[in-house]
């Protein structure tokens, strides 16, 4: 989906669109006033006091009517410099604006403002040449908020919208839309039943109901069996955890802004924990080690709390707790490459059997300049950068570089996705770490008989469970494959009195062979209930009347097809156990 903030041309046009709004606005409640207007990813909004009025359907209807009239007129916009002394005088009776140009430095910034006819406002730009190219725009929706997000302020009117070069641009996005409605996660998961969310249990703290259990506990099993046959430990560690553990790993220093504030118990200090790598540091410190004992790889399906602005959070893709799927590889230097090699196959391997295909990989890197972020010593970071890039390139991973975006104590490999809707964002990761066995003297015994530092790898192949499922429910639409799906199989007898006996009978045979099924017997049409089945993204319907009990059969339909196909039960159990058991993604 395009993201109006980074193309140069719609960043434009969506600025200026935004003034066309405001000039609307103004035209039909000549008492309104505005605070800042941006373009952001999704295209622009405004926001604007409107006293006690709250904007409802019927006014954006009549701001949009307003809005094509301007569009029609095409006055030019027009740029205009002015002093900070002239910006005083000429918006002192504007609180919003004043209270912008008061936090201005003339020495530092152009004060200019733009002007469309009867209208002009305070901005630095760039806009298109006249409203005339604004004609072909959208308001999208509507919403409260606080000025400079402050519950404290006064409650604002905001009003989104978007806008194109041309009408087939704009028809287009909006049907990206309206498929990012049906794809959403959050509508998904109350449709399907996967998780539920309340404030009376905190903003950003979701909910698995037994239907998203099931699926959570599917991935977990199948991330965790993968791990095991690659010689993964698995453990068990604590959701918090003693400030001073977080200082001796440095994250205190870079990452308490994003921690729950700190809690005294005892005379002890402890927090949420943010990550799992200060406790898998402390297993690993718990034994003495050998070079033979390397790689040791601590794998963990771990719970932790990360404080989000509650703007932020989304569903169950960014939330203030979360369960990584986290594992650190403990190696010595000449096991890097092999151990990262099988790190990036393994994803590789997940995303294949996923169906996962719209991805690339970056290397995240440190600014060297920025000195407050990351582990102040030079030879670490280049060591361990080349270290890095020179095992993708052995083993001929593509990749581009991105400054700026490592980890507090090292580089790491980010694949990111491109999801069927929204902006694409980080799945899986892997980091190498030189920094954090320093920190907490993390050692092993050489062949020489010598204490050496071992090498971290960080390495999280769904990032987050929750994300995951997020991700997934939306790349699926929610008709996940059969391995995950909360129920696998519904049973239709046509009729009860003839054919429930029957339809009891498949129904105790899926139970016995691990596959979930449920039996509708529900006194409604036939029709109706193969439509719920649908509706629930159920993927295999089985329809039983006369013939199938009477020639022992069974007659399936798949999730999303009209096409009907008619088997043994013993063929069809078998069926449905190896594409449950084979964790295909087809039927």
């Amino acid at each position: 989906m395009v993201n109006f903030k980074e193309d140069e041309r719609l960043n434009k046009l969506n600025h200026s669109c935004a003034h066309l709004m405001a000039q609307a606005v103004k035209h039909i409640f000549p008492d309104a006033l505005f605070w800042v207007g941006p373009v952001v990813d999704t295209g622009f909004y405004y926001d604007i006091d409107l006293g006690d009025k709250v904007i409802t359907d019927e006014d954006i209807e009549a701001i949009s009517k307003e809005m094509k009239k301007l569009a029609k007129d095409g006055k030019r916009i027009v740029r205009n410099e002015i002093s900070k002394e002239e910006a005083l005088e000429q918006f002192k009776n504007d609180p919003y604006k004043l209270d912008l140009i008061s936090r201005m430095d003339e020495n530092e910034v152009v004060i200019s403002t733009y002007t469309q006819g009867d209208f002009t406002d305070l901005c630095r730009g760039p806009h298109v040449d006249t409203v005339k190219e604004c004609k072909n725009f959208k308001l999208i929706k509507f919403s409260g908020a606080y000025w400079k997000g402050d519950a404290n302020n006064h409650m604002l009117q905001r009003i989104y919208g978007v806008c194109f070069d041309t009408e087939e641009e704009l028809a287009s996005y909006l049907q990206e839309l309206e498929e990012a409605k049906l794809r959403d996660h959050r509508k998904l998961g109350k449709d399907l039943g996967i998780f539920m969310t309340h404030d009376l249990v905190g903003k950003g703290l979701p909910m698995y109901l037994p239907n998203g259990y099931i699926v959570w506990e599917e991935l977990e099993n199948y991330i965790k069996g993968k791990e095991k046959r690659l010689g993964y430990k698995h453990v068990l560690t604590p959701p918090l955890g003693n400030v001073e553990l977080y200082k001796t790993s440095g994250h205190w220093d870079h990452y308490k802004d994003n921690m729950f504030p700190k809690m005294e118990v005892e005379g002890e200090e402890f927090v949420l924990r943010p990550m799992n790598c200060p406790h898998h540091m402390m297993i690993y410190a718990n034994d003495i080690h050998s070079y033979r004992d390397l790689p040791l790889r601590i794998g963990e399906i771990a719970r932790d709390c990360r404080f989000e602005a509650s703007g932020a959070l989304k569903g169950i893709e960014r939330v203030r707790s979360f369960c990584q799927n986290d594992a650190h590889l403990f190696v010595t230097p000449e096991q890097i490459e092999s151990e990262f090699t099988s790190v990036v196959n393994l994803i590789l391997e997940v995303y294949k059997e996923l169906g996962i295909k719209d991805y690339h990989f970056e290397l995240s890197l440190r600014d060297p300049e920025d000195t407050k972020k990351y582990h102040p010593d030079d030879e670490m970071w280049n060591m361990a950068e080349d270290t890095l890039r020179n095992v993708l390139k052995t083993i001929g991973i593509p990749f581009i570089e991105k400054i700026g975006e490592a980890a507090f104590y090292g580089p790491k490999l980010d694949v990111q996705v491109r999801p069927a809707v929204g902006n694409e964002y980080t799945l899986s990761t892997c980091q190498l770490d030189f920094c954090l066995p320093a920190k907490f003297e993390l050692t092993y015994v050489d062949k020489d008989g010598e204490r050496k530092s071992p090498v971290v790898l960080h390495r999280a192949v769904f990032g987050s469970i929750d994300r995951f499922i997020a991700y997934y429910l939306e790349e699926t639409k929610g008709a996940l494959p059969l391995w995950l799906s909360p129920v696998q199989v519904t049973v239709l007898p046509v009729n009860n009195e003839y054919h429930l006996d029957y339809a009891k009978e498949v129904y105790d045979k899926l139970l016995e062979k691990g596959i979930r099924a449920e039996l509708d017997s529900r006194d409604e049409k036939l029709g109706y209930r193969m439509r719920e089945a649908q509706t629930k993204k159920v993927p295999i319907s089985l329809v039983l009347g006369n013939s199938e009990r009477d020639e022992h059969t069974v007659t399936l339909r798949k999730h999303g097809s009209e096409d009907k196909v008619t088997m043994s039960l013993d063929e069809f159990l078998n069926y449905v156990q190896e594409k449950r058991d084979s964790k295909s993604i087809e039927l």
